[in-house]
């Protein structure tokens, strides 16, 4: 949906964040129109005085009304500190709000809604678009109410004084709006697409940033430079638009302006020589400031209708995150408690897209406390039972219970919290490794930490690093090697204490050294829970009370490692042998 420049639905929603701040919104207004009215008095004192005390040399009285300008000076400065001050206050508050809300609102989506929207163009939702917002009070809103409640007052000072000259003025005004209202349109349709650009560079950026190794090990650092120098020149040209429209408005509005201005003191001073007593130089003075406050803020309006347009536009764009109903429903009421671990999957089917199956039927029944590895070739469908079982995704039909009850009966946060998971790409946040384990959680103590690092025996390799448990990890945990990291995971899982435990891919590419750690810490994790082990290394597997074997979204043999290693070809006895063979090759 395209923004509006005056979305009144859209403007009205963006308000309703301004309620908790009721106050201060008020206050604002009210420093606005002091404002109007003491930057209008500035103009009409100099016309008393040039009339009353300067023609008629009276300096006692000059004096007092330079004073009295004084006084008025300063009450205006006190009005615009105030304003702007509590106007900018205000804004960033509601963005403070809007951009919690936001964040709130994406971690709550599923897993298919991050697979379809690029990062980056959350990343641009969530920081520039929100405070383009902010611009909305501090640059837009209010600055307009300032300079339409100031040209008000300035056109009925005007009006009281000298009727004769302000229609001269007031003639010309049309002609600046009309070429106000153009600039208006042009500026709303370049914005759109400088915003547009943003978030297509953002995303590049942030892909590109990610993937680094990627590009450095194919050599890709002057293909991605030459395509960054595209994007780079689209957001160029959308600037260079609003740029031009700027310099072709604001020139015209400064002629429309001058010629008034012109027009005025040419007619007004002809009239004084010709003897007409209908205006005085005071008026003549007066007016050439009354102009100048009239016209630049129809003027500023134009420009600050530019930041409510900007604003406005992120607003639309946040606020369509926001309005996304892309979370999984979570409509159970029970409350997980802690499981025996006995999951059944029956007649589940499933595809990442419409139409297209990955899961197609299957049945599963894991015992509780049992050992259950899944076994298969790349896409048989075994690391999306890991996203089934979490509800990451749901299901197209079938059930999947826990303990006879059907997942969906659990809260999503009851649910997830009896199942840990340590997967294959461990993710490390740029923090330190004991906050890494922890995730924060105030529930989790060091002490426990501690003790649950030495029973799966990485208590050491954890204390051997500098600074120990307060290592900083840095972005993704790149001071750590792969082992490392999935050792981590394994401590991040067995802490969180779940009923069932889920291994996906986690001995794959890693040392030697890592490996055996990697296996005692299996050893003691799984021991007393129910486990779902996927591998491809089946040598990993082979003491597994249950081997399930899949294959393009099916599966096609159950049973322990024994029975399917003397199951004449059969798909275990083959992928089994097969591997048995390349290690020895590669041996």
């Amino acid at each position: 949906m395209k923004a509006k420049a005056f979305d009144i639905r859209l403007f009205k929603r963006i308000l309703e964040y301004t309620k908790p701040y009721k106050m201060r919104f008020n206050g604002v207004v009210i420093f606005a129109i002091s404002l109007s009215i003491f930057a209008a008095l500035r103009p009409y004192l100099l016309k008393q005085t040039v009339d009353g005390y300067i023609q008629t040399e009276d300096s006692h009285g000059l004096l007092g009304y330079i004073a009295l300008m004084g006084i008025v000076l300063l009450l205006e400065v006190f009005s615009q500190f105030y304003f702007v001050y509590w106007a900018n206050w205000l804004g960033q508050d509601i963005v403070k709000d809007i951009r919690i809300k936001l964040f709130k609102h994406i971690l709550s989506f599923r897993m298919k809604y991050f697979d379809l929207v690029p990062v980056g163009q959350l990343v641009t939702r969530s920081v520039s678009d929100i405070e383009a917002i902010a611009r909305i009070f501090s640059q837009g809103l209010f600055m307009i109410i300032s300079d339409l409640m100031k040209m008000v007052v300035v056109l009925g000072f005007m009006l009281y004084m000298n009727w004769k000259l302000t229609w001269i003025v007031i003639i010309a005004m049309p002609i600046l709006v009309f070429f106000t209202r153009i600039f208006q349109r042009k500026m709303q349709v370049a914005f759109e697409e400088v915003r547009t650009e943003i978030s297509n560079m953002n995303t590049f950026v942030q892909e590109r940033v990610t993937g680094i190794k990627i590009v450095q090990l194919f050599n890709r650092e002057a293909i991605e430079s030459e395509k960054f120098k595209g994007i780079n020149n689209k957001h160029k040209t959308a600037w260079i638009k609003t740029i031009l429209y700027n310099s072709i408005f604001f020139p015209i509005a400064d002629i429309i302006s001058s010629l008034a201005l012109g027009f005025v003191v040419l007619y007004g001073g002809i009239k004084i020589l010709n003897g007409d007593h209908f205006t005085t130089f005071g008026d003549l003075f007066s007016y050439t400031m009354f102009i100048g406050m009239l016209f630049n803020p129809l003027r500023q309006i134009a420009d600050k209708f530019n930041e409510m347009q900007l604003g406005m536009i992120a607003a639309n764009r946040v606020f369509e995150i926001l309005d996304t109903q892309d979370q999984i429903q979570d409509t159970g009421k029970k409350v997980a408690p802690v499981f025996e671990g006995a999951i059944s999957f029956k007649n589940v089917h499933f595809g990442y897209i419409e139409n297209e199956e990955v899961i197609k039927g299957i049945d599963l029944t894991v015992n509780a406390g049992d050992t259950v590895a899944i076994v298969g070739s790349t896409g048989a469908g075994k690391s999306t039972i890991i996203n089934l079982l979490n509800r990451f995704y749901e299901i197209n039909s079938g059930t999947i219970c826990i303990d006879n009850e059907n997942i969906e009966e659990y809260t999503l946060d009851s649910l997830r919290k009896q199942i840990g998971v340590v997967l294959q790409d461990v993710f490390l946040f740029a923090d330190t490794i004991y906050n890494n384990i922890t995730l924060n959680s105030s529930a989790i103590t060091r002490d426990q930490v501690y003790e649950a690092a030495k029973e799966i025996g990485v208590h050491e390799f954890i204390m051997s690093l500098p600074d120990g448990y307060d290592f900083d990890v840095k972005e993704r945990g790149v001071m750590l090697s792969s082992g490392q990291r999935q050792l981590i995971a394994f401590l991040r899982a067995y802490v969180s204490n779940p009923s069932i435990l889920i291994l996906d891919e986690a001995t794959s590419s890693v040392d030697t050294y890592s490996e055996e750690l990697i296996q005692k810490a299996t050893e003691t994790i799984t021991k007393g829970r129910t486990s779902i082990v996927i591998a491809h290394r089946l040598a990993t597997i082979v003491n597994a009370d249950k081997i399930v074997v899949m294959d393009q979204g099916l599966i096609v043999e159950q049973g322990t490692h024994t029975e399917l290693i003397n199951k004449e070809s059969g798909y275990y006895k083959n992928l089994y042998e097969s591997q048995f063979n390349n290690n020895l090759t590669q041996n």
